[in-house]
């Protein structure tokens, strides 16, 4: 090897390979924009990127899975399916990585077995290589399916294992060396071709990095990979010290989408491995032209980023241990429910409510289900409300908890839970009914092929809204498919741009100069009343009928005058709905009951109809609420007076939904 201190601009093109490079897997298509972004970025920027980033020597690049399957079909008008595919024939050089939530695929709750072979196998004809397969609770059963059908397919299986902890750093009763160790033997006996330690939140520390990764090194005969966030800043070290300690592959970000609650940025790991025998070989030129192209597009992405908070890093992580995807989706919802300010009892509210259920390690699905039972405890009171996911995951639908869930807790989640009030100990799936022929029969008249299926069978409610207008059978566009749900054009973001620069000159109001002439002789003074507002005004006839200039203290809207109007008068709007009433809006007469929305969200759908009879307690509505489900019950016995909204609706907060009378 060439030392760094002898590695002149000319010499790094040319600097020899080294013996035991680390090897780079870039996520920025994937998890650099689901962190920052709120996974908003379209295909079509990275369409635009594509043919630079296959030249830059990658492993690999992880560029599906996680929630790049909700959020295009939900939020951007896209199908999911698309995106391998072309990414596919655009990276041929690179392999392609997506993230598997195991049983639970790409969806929130465990699906069915026919259901995961089935998406397993589209996914690798779409074009996936590497599937990186985890489990929100470390519950190995949750593997089993999706690794039979992977080796089907002859691609790669990444068993991840997702990082926890009860503690500041690695040990304790449960998240120690042997516990992490003991998972990654158990995944490489089931099939695993490599091993992942995903630490979706950025709780591994630098010395604890290296502790771990010579452990496993020393017992696995796999590669071994680590997948770490910069969200509590120690992500670059812990890089550093796993490359000393013989990890294989490292995850990185591309600058303009690393670092925050993304991951350590690529470019300068590749200069400070020079010189070593763990090199990357990688380039900086062409990462910097890769750089260039995504700060072009960057500002469409703007409104997702978070801006709450001036420091790039958030120490509270270490200890609410909240991951960046799920933060980014968590400060969303709190300013859609005005509650903003109560961010700090939400992350208080997520560590007791983690710890009532057995401690698990959040990530999605298991981020999500702590997460929102957190907000709903805080808004409406512990427990008032609980949603369908924690019944489930009380109940075992998701497999083993890492440490038992508090009895209480449990207790007050399976009263009355359509499956029994007694938890399951098999494998959750075991209890799952096949699914796959249901919804091909549910959707023969819309799907055209198994990924039209799929897409219903994991979302029925905004799969089946997408299929329909992906085949032209409805034609009005959503509104969560604009902004501010989707990212604007870039001539919308710089216009805005202008516009904010134009503010902050005090010139964002535009005012024509005009000469004033001297006054006449029939110049007449009046006094003009407005309501309270009280103006004087001079008047002076300038050859035919007078005409009157006023001056008011405030700006206006200019009026196009009556030979304007009648060129260029626009075409009558097109008619909008009606916003949605507020609980306060709403008159019921004395002993009826309005059923509000807890917090911003969207129907699922009515369980009753208007005329119903209904007994307190009675489920009314199913309502979504950061991606969880809620049953929303009858709080008196009565008749259904009015039902507000239709299945697939957003509402928000205290948007009246229902109405009993008694």
């Amino acid at each position: 090897m060439i030392p760094a201190s002898e590695l002149t601009l000319d010499k790094i093109k040319t600097r020899p390979k080294a013996k035991e490079p680390v090897k780079v897997c870039d996520i920025t298509l994937r998890d650099g924009h689901q962190s920052l972004l709120a996974t908003r970025m379209r295909t079509e920027d990275m369409e635009y990127l594509a043919d630079e980033l296959n030249k830059c020597g990658f492993y690999a690049m992880e560029v599906w899975g996680g929630a790049t399957f909700d959020v295009p079909h939900r939020f951007l008008g896209e199908d999911p399916w698309e995106r391998p595919r072309l990414l596919k024939k655009l990276l041929p050089n690179t392999q392609l990585m997506m993230l598997l939530r195991g049983q639970n695929l790409v969806g929130y709750r465990n699906y069915p077995d026919d259901v995961v072979r089935a998406f397993v196998h589209e996914a690798a004809e779409a074009g996936i290589d590497i599937f990186r397969v985890f489990d929100a609770v470390n519950d190995e059963r949750n593997h089993e399916t999706a690794y039979k059908a992977i080796k089907e397919t002859g691609k790669h299986i990444q068993g991840a294992i997702c990082y926890s902890l009860t503690q500041p750093r690695l040990g304790g009763p449960v998240y120690n060396i042997d516990y992490y160790v003991n998972k990654a033997l158990i995944l490489q006996d089931m099939g695993a071709d490599s091993i992942c330690i995903k630490d979706q939140a950025g709780l591994i520390s630098p010395y604890d990095a290296y502790d771990l990764v010579k452990a496993l090194k020393e017992r696995l005969r796999v590669p071994v990979q680590l997948h770490t966030h910069y969200t509590s800043g120690q992500a670059c070290m812990a890089h550093l010290k796993a490359i000393e300690a013989g990890v294989d592959i490292v995850d990185t970000a591309l600058a303009p989408f690393g670092h925050r609650t993304s991951h350590p940025a690529i470019e300068p790991l590749v200069v400070t491995l020079y010189g070593t025998e763990r090199d990357t070989g990688l380039d900086v030129d062409q990462l910097i032209q890769c750089d260039r192209m995504l700060e072009k597009i960057a500002p469409k992405y703007r409104d997702f980023l978070d801006t709450s908070r001036m420091a790039v890093i958030d120490p509270e992580v270490l200890s609410h241990q909240i991951p960046g995807g799920m933060t980014s989706n968590f400060i969303a919802q709190l300013k859609a429910a005005d509650a903003l300010d109560r961010l700090h009892e939400c992350h208080q509210e997520t560590m007791r409510v983690r710890e009532d259920l057995g401690s698990p390690p959040l990530v999605t699905p298991t981020s999500q289900i702590v997460g929102v039972q957190a907000v709903q405890n805080v808004l409406a009171g512990r427990y008032k409300l609980i949603t369908k996911e924690v019944k489930d995951y009380c109940w075992g639908l998701y497999g083993k908890s890492p440490l038992p869930i508090k009895p209480r807790v449990q207790k007050m989640a399976l009263k009355g839970y359509e499956r029994g009030e007694k938890p399951i100990t098999v494998r959750a799936a075991d209890v799952l009914e096949p699914e796959l022929e249901k919804a091909k029969e549910e959707t023969k008249d819309v799907a055209k092929n198994t990924k039209d299926v799929l897409i219903y069978a994991l979302y029925p409610t905004t799969g089946m809204r997408f299929l329909r207008l992906k085949h032209g059978l409805d034609e009005e566009i959503p509104d969560d498919w604009k902004p501010p749900n989707a990212p604007r054009t870039l001539e919308e973001a710089k216009k805005e741009e202008e516009l904010i620069e134009l503010a902050k000159a005090g010139k964002l109001v535009e005012k024509r100069e005009v000469v004033a002439p001297p006054k006449g002789p029939g110049t007449r003074t009046f006094n003009v009343f407005v309501g309270d507002e009280y103006y004087q005004v001079e008047v002076d006839p300038v050859g035919g009928p007078a005409a009157m200039s006023v001056a008011s203290p405030a700006a206006g809207t200019a009026r196009p005058t009556a030979a304007s109007s009648a060129s260029s008068a626009p075409a009558p709007p097109a008619e909008k709905k009606k916003a949605p009433p507020p609980a306060e809006a709403v008159e019921t007469a004395p002993g009826e009951a309005a059923i509000v929305a807890p917090m911003p969200g969207m129907i699922i759908r009515y369980e009753v109809n208007v005329g119903d009879k209904v007994k307190a307690g009675d489920l009314v509505v199913i309502f979504e609420a950061m991606k969880m489900q809620n049953n929303i019950p009858s709080p008196i016995d009565g008749t259904v007076k009015a039902i507000n909204f239709n299945a697939g609706d957003s509402v928000p907060k205290d948007a009246v939904m229902a109405i009993i009378s008694p």
